[in-house]
């Protein structure tokens, strides 16, 4: 990807020019555009500074080798014409932390959190060992924008006149990166990847076709499509087939061997997977529903049946979430957020099949 010649610090204070609004506590957590912007969870087409993703390089002759050996998916077959789910796990099968992963002529780049991207970073490195690979805080470099809905195809056309043709598939121009990520809604969705510079130069025609919102409204689009994001309130909560990691193609079970392998290839072979995540709805006007908050079956009230995974207020003091459940508890009583009395679930289709291991 090009290099920047303009830094983040440059990117927010020009996003902060087109009213964005940050969180006290944290200067990278985009909440809104004001009062009077769209409100992100009514928007069709919308277009969303990704302020709160980090990123991770990977360079050198041993980088796709190494992270092959750490990574749930397969680094070393990965092409620069596309992307890839990839989940880092512990000892014990559970995930640290989900990654969108791509590459370019010289380096793999690791998409995830920026709250978690330090420790991360830290652990990887810690492994490298001998290996030819050198491991970068990308972070500050490239800026990332969601685009989703109808009206993100003709938005994108002057940059990117040929778009990534399905889910997962990747385009690199002078423009920078563009990836599309899983359809939500029966719709595309992108990832914009480039430097600060391009995209300040690109948001005024942007903003001609899209309604400029906060992440919220990506984060939305994530949940209504089924793709998990681990957060530093789930990590190691999860084994990858918890949250469907497998189905949607973030782990490849003929890659070998990395950290967590055994007990990941032992969920899925030995026996009828007992836990998935689901699709939710409920209302939120009373509590704070958010990742990591636990869930309760009318049926077993003293125990939690489940976890967030992720949430998000979707609107009319409603909330949308991925849910990590016993799979009969569904069958066996009503579901609950935060204790047995608490908000009701409602539970929708994901827009994939929760199947069981062959």
């Amino acid at each position: 990807m090009t290099e920047p010649t303009v830094s983040t610090s440059a990117w927010i204070e020009f996003l902060k020019q087109q009213g964005a609004q940050f969180a006290a506590a944290d200067p990278l957590e985009l909440q809104d555009f004001g009062a009077l912007a769209p409100k992100a969870e009514e928007q069709e087409s919308f277009f969303a500074p990704l302020t709160d993703l980090g990123l991770i390089g990977a360079a050198g002759d041993d980088a796709a080798s190494f992270l092959h050996s750490q990574l749930t998916n397969d680094v070393t077959h990965l092409n620069t014409e596309e992307a890839r789910l990839a989940g880092y796990c512990s000892p014990k099968g559970r995930l640290l932390a989900t990654f969108l992963m791509w590459r370019d002529a010289q380096q793999v780049f690791l998409q995830l959190p920026r709250a978690l991207q330090p420790a991360i970073q830290k652990r990887l490195q810690m492994f490298v060992m001998r290996a030819k690979a050198k491991l970068s805080d990308q972070s500050d470099n490239y800026a990332v924008i969601g685009l989703a809905g109808p009206a993100a195809l003709n938005a994108l056309a002057e940059w990117f006149p040929v778009l990534p043709a399905s889910p997962y598939s990747r385009i690199e121009n002078t423009n920078g990166t563009l990836i599309r990520v899983a359809d939500a809604q029966n719709g595309a969705r992108f990832q914009w990847i480039a430097t600060p510079e391009t995209l300040i130069g690109a948001w005024p025609k942007l903003a001609q076709h899209l309604a400029a919102v906060s992440p919220q409204a990506w984060r939305l689009s994530e949940i209504r499509a089924g793709v998990p994001q681990i957060t530093t309130a789930t990590q190691e909560q999860f084994v990858p087939q918890m949250i469907n990691y497998e189905l949607i193609g973030g782990v490849n079970f003929k890659k070998g061997c990395y950290p967590g392998q055994e007990i990941v290839a032992r969920s899925q072979y030995l026996g009828k997977l007992k836990r998935r995540t689901m699709l939710a709805s409920l209302d939120n006007s009373e509590v704070d529903v958010r990742a990591g908050g636990e869930i309760f079956s009318s049926a077993d009230p003293d125990q939690p049946c489940g976890m967030v995974v992720n949430a998000g207020a979707s609107g009319g003091g409603r909330a949308l979430a991925l849910v990590e459940i016993k799979v009969a508890a569904p069958e066996s009583g009503s579901i609950h957020f935060g204790s047995a009395g608490g908000p009701q679930l409602q539970f929708h289709d994901l827009p994939y099949v929760l199947a069981d291991p062959q």
